[in-house]
């Protein structure tokens, strides 16, 4: 995508992919979750949400990539747990599967 699209990312959003992607379940190598955790924090965006508070999501692990998306005022949040992300409960940030987010960008990129 050549840099036409960013990461946004804090301390808790990267502690939870760490904790996330190192699941038995997943099977990664903890050598590549390392290579893929050293390329998120300097390419992406690091953001300061502290600011965005009282979101109340249904799991609270979920809070701060919402709070971290709406302080970067980013275009979309893009996420596989949309039943996470009440549209109520979201402040107008517009949440959305990381298959529509490519649909959409597909035709985005065809349109120039």
């Amino acid at each position: 995508m050549a840099g036409a699209v960013q990461i946004c990312h804090d301390k808790h959003i990267v502690a939870e992919y760490a904790e996330v992607l190192a699941r038995p379940r997943f099977k990664f190598d903890s050598k590549r979750i390392s290579e893929v955790l050293s390329k998120i924090e300097p390419d992406g965006l690091a953001v300061d949400a502290s600011g965005v508070t009282n979101l109340d999501l249904p799991d609270v692990d979920d809070e701060s990539f919402l709070a971290v998306a709406l302080a970067a005022s980013v275009d979309f949040l893009v996420t596989g747990n949309l039943a996470d992300y009440p549209p109520n409960k979201c402040r107008g940030c517009a949440i959305t599967s990381p298959a529509a987010f490519m649909e959409y960008w597909r035709k985005l990129r065809h349109e120039e």
